[in-house]
């Protein structure tokens, strides 16, 4: 099995679209609710500190995933520094992720769906997208990267047309920034986790690094460009986003910011339909591009024995269809048992994601802190400008957020609910599966 390999497909331009595609629909959802927790002075700061977070965290993926270019990605970096146990830790806190986000994507694509059919069902459309942009990426991973470039140039041109709309139209309006009451620095600690929307998804990139032409040259290219364009993205979004309309309290009580923001700024020139259509953009590009990591991570724990062997099955256009069809299997229970609890479940795996994620940003810090200092020969075809101080600097922030998880009341069922399935997969790792993983 380990002699399974994926078809190399992917220029850097392919690499940034699908690595900003994956993210992008944090400017169109999600992060709003910062507002609501720490005023837009709170999330603004946040958002400053996250982006440096996420910088730290590039810079040393870059390094690692030119140094290392297969398709585990963060498991991979994690089982060169420290072995297999803590590399399933980190495969799993990854899986929690990449699985959990589509799922809670497709639920708002329902949501405007039923805007523009009124009376369908939402397990209609939860079908209807995951078959379909799942049946994208089992058809071949170059049209997987060809629609990832079209939709994510399309969710982007979205935010530049409200951007140019909320300055030359007159709607945007800086004291509607602070009609919310200022929350000094608690502000910023509890909206730390809701700035994670803006970044959440980019370290997805190097488990594309298998299907990379030239991984050590285009990685480290597209990692830092589309970090470069969510940070121009993420600005643009929480300043004029949340001072337009009804400004920082309305935007952040908001099921739809964006749409919201459209609303205020052309409400003359559009009707509901189209502003659901355009909303739509973003969620899409973010669904079809974790669908396409979900299916690579999978695969890659699987090819290694940390997964049943099954789900490193690969068609005859070398895609894991098995892991695809797998996660998105489980991403339509995760819908279902959303519905069934009223929503709260859907809110426990927004916070599921961001606590998964979080838990491996961390675990692949060290790992680099680790091969920098015990593995010092070892190829380097990019290396981090920042090195260490970059690598510590990014643990600090991580573990900062990570403890906002926890202050925050929203966020503690997700992180219960994280704590509780870690717990049983690593029982599940050290009573069976460990016996079974493929040694290097």
């Amino acid at each position: 099995m380990a002699a399974e390999s994926l078809k190399k497909t992917a220029g850097w331009v392919h690499l940034w679209a699908l690595g900003v595609g994956g993210v992008i629909s944090g400017n169109y959802f999600g992060w709003q609710t910062g507002l609501l927790a720490g005023g837009f002075e709170g999330l603004f700061h946040a958002t400053l500190l996250i982006a440096v977070m996420y910088i730290c965290l590039v810079f040393s993926i870059a390094e690692l995933s030119a140094a290392l270019p297969d398709a585990g990605g963060f498991y991979n970096f994690t089982r060169a520094a420290f072995g297999k146990d803590r590399a399933f830790l980190n495969g799993l806190t990854d899986s929690i992720e990449y699985v959990t986000t589509p799922a809670v994507i497709v639920a708002g694509i329902a949501g405007y769906m039923k805007a523009i059919v009124p009376g369908s069902s939402d397990w209609v459309w939860w079908l209807v997208f995951y078959l379909f942009f799942v049946g994208i990426n089992v058809a071949g991973a170059a049209l997987t990267f060809r629609v990832s470039m079209v939709i994510t140039a399309l969710a982007a041109l979205v935010l530049f047309v409200f951007y140019y709309g909320a300055l030359t139209s007159g709607a945007f309006d800086t004291h509607l920034l602070h009609n919310i009451p200022h929350k000094g620095w608690y502000g910023i600690f509890a909206a730390m986790p809701y700035a994670v929307w803006f970044y959440l998804a980019i370290e997805q990139l190097p488990l594309s690094a298998e299907e990379s032409y030239d991984a050590a040259r285009d990685m480290p290219r597209a990692l830092k460009w589309g970090m470069a364009s969510l940070i121009v993205l993420s600005m643009g979004t929480v300043v004029l986003n949340s001072g337009v309309g009804p400004g920082a309290q309305g935007i952040g009580e908001s099921a739809a910011p964006l749409e919201a923001g459209f609303r205020a700024v052309y409400a003359s020139k559009v009707t509901s339909i189209v502003l659901s259509i355009i909303s739509l953009t973003g969620l899409i590009a973010s669904f079809h591009s974790i669908i396409y990591a979900y299916g690579r991570l999978l695969f890659a724990l699987s090819r290694a024995g940390f997964l049943p062997v099954a789900l490193a099955k690969l068609n005859g256009r070398q895609t894991p269809h098995v892991a695809l069809i797998f996660g998105g299997g489980i991403g339509l229970v995760l819908c279902f048992l959303a519905q069934q609890y009223a929503g709260s479940v859907g809110a426990a795996l927004l916070n599921m994601a961001v606590f998964g994620a979080l838990l491996s940003y961390i675990l692949v810090l060290l790992s680099f802190l680790k091969l920098r200092r015990d593995r010092p020969d070892m190829p380097r075809p990019y290396r981090s400008p920042l090195g260490a101080i970059g690598a510590y600097l990014g643990i600090a922030l991580a573990v900062t957020c990570l403890c906002a998880t926890f202050a925050i009341e929203s966020f503690r069922p997700g992180v219960a609910g994280t704590v509780v399935f870690i717990a049983a997969m690593l029982a599940y790792y050290f009573l069976y599966r460990r016996h079974h993983v493929i040694e290097q």
